[in-house]
């Protein structure tokens, strides 16, 4: 027999919840006690919670609740599972291989009709994302790896202004996928505080012996957040913007990082955002401008004022400019 085919038997024979030595499996199978051993290892590394238990009454046992639960997905999970590794393929996840071999799997054991039916649905199924270039992939996988492990590393980081990289230490807590870009959220040992950084701009990364605790309750996707919108949970400063316009502008609008986490309510043309004071006087004003008169602001009044005053000041920037080109 192959291999697999011995891995699935002693699979079977251990779901029947009794313990079984390694000379009894091999007994049963009829194979030799060492390929019992290795595929045992192999069922382990595939995930499969196998405990050995020590003494008279000792053998090979499956945790209970493995026992009971199913080994294979049915057509929709089936489908979920390969739609949703094409997105995070696109998104330039970080263990790209891994989940190849895992959607190979699905696709391996599974009978022609259903193989189909995946096919099709991926057929009509497309993902257009900004390419991950594979160094990244490379910095992602020991950001990754060194959250989990609780290992700090040696970043060298470019800041993007011109000037030479920095290096400083760094606790990696998690790293966040966020509108097409990749960041790592942690502790900076040279700032003394928690920052986020963009991975695409990490020149170089280095392992250390340090070791660090992340803190209970911890979440990098929230201290991202805050970052990006300092002032969005901020109850005392938040005020309604609203905005009347086209129902697929509004949809646009909906889509940007700003407005889409500010929502409150879309409807007849209108859409109502609750959105901190600071970001409606500096951030809003220039998003907003693109959009032209394909928009309308209707409140609050210092935002018409703020983009009123924007738009004068490009207004006389290019009449200026064209008086001096046509003296």
């Amino acid at each position: 027999m192959s291999k697999s085919t011995n891995m699935l038997s002693i699979l079977w024979l251990l779901r029947a919840g009794r313990r079984k030595t390694a000379q009894q499996l091999a007994d049963e199978l009829e194979i030799h006690i060492r390929t019992v051993y290795r595929c045992i290892d192999s069922l382990c590394a595939s995930g499969v919670p196998i405990i050995a238990d020590s003494g008279p009454n000792g053998g090979y046992r499956i945790l209970d609740h493995f026992t009971e639960s199913p080994l294979l997905f049915d057509m929709e999970e089936q489908k979920a599972l390969v739609q949703a590794a094409a997105f995070a393929q696109e998104a330039g996840y970080p263990f790209k291989e891994a989940l190849t071999r895992a959607v190979d799997k699905i696709k391996r054991y599974t009978n022609e009709e259903q193989l189909d039916r995946i096919e099709r649905h991926m057929d009509g199924f497309s993902v257009i994302h900004p390419p991950v270039e594979g160094r990244q992939q490379e910095l992602l996988q020991v950001l990754e790896e060194a959250a989990a492990q609780g290992q700090s590393v040696k970043m060298e980081y470019d800041k993007g202004r011109g000037e030479a990289p920095s290096i400083r230490v760094f606790d990696p807590y998690g790293i966040v996928h966020w509108k097409g870009a990749w960041y790592t959220v942690g502790f900076c040992c040279l700032r003394g505080q928690l920052r986020s950084f963009r991975t695409d701009r990490i020149v170089r990364l280095e392992e250390t012996e340090r070791r660090f605790e992340r803190p209970n309750d911890f979440s990098a996707k929230a201290h991202l957040m805050r970052e990006l919108l300092p002032d969005a949970l901020d109850a005392e400063s938040l005020t309604l913007v609203r905005i009347q316009a086209h129902e697929h502008v509004l949809d646009l609008l909906n889509q940007h990082w700003l407005f889409g986490h500010a929502l409150v309510e879309c409807d007849n043309g209108q859409a109502v955002y609750r959105i901190g004071m600071p970001s409606v006087l500096t951030y809003v004003p220039y998003f907003l401008l693109p959009y032209g008169k394909a928009l309308t602001i209707l409140e609050p009044d210092m935002l018409v004022e703020r983009l009123a005053d924007i738009c004068g000041v490009l207004t006389e920037h290019y009449r200026s400019m064209k008086s001096g080109l046509n003296p």
